[in-house]
């Protein structure tokens, strides 16, 4: 059965850091384009990031900031999210698709998890 789950997601202040993981079970999530993405109350959701072979994405508003790698060995995805801004706050889920292609369009993705929570607040 193919999985994904986020870990990683909490509370803090502005100006702080979280890692969100995304670990996939049931398949080999380097063979895969996996995209973060986030949706706050009222708005829509936006892909954040994206890593495919040879390629990342990072939505402008994150630039300098936020940072998508992978952990083959451990069959993780991660977002390393510095000098979080009250804006960044959203439910943040992974997503995985087999093209080797980011389209930022969420339909595009097959696979997703179940989503974690990043809440940044003073």
């Amino acid at each position: 059965q193919l999985q994904l789950v986020e870990s990683g997601g909490g509370l803090v202040q502005p100006g702080g850091s979280l890692r969100l993981s995304c670990a996939a079970s049931g398949f080999i999530l380097n063979m895969y384009t996996v995209g973060w993405f986030r949706q706050a109350p009222g708005k829509e959701r936006e892909e954040v990031s994206c890593i495919s072979p040879g390629y990342t994405y990072l939505v402008e508003s994150v630039k300098g900031r936020f940072t998508i790698s992978r952990d083959n060995a451990k069959n993780t995805v991660y977002l390393q999210m510095n000098s979080l801004k009250p804006e960044d706050t959203a439910g943040y889920s992974c997503a995985a698709r087999t093209s080797y292609h980011c389209s930022g369009k969420a339909d595009d993705f097959s696979y997703w998890g179940q989503g974690t929570q990043v809440t940044v607040s003073s």
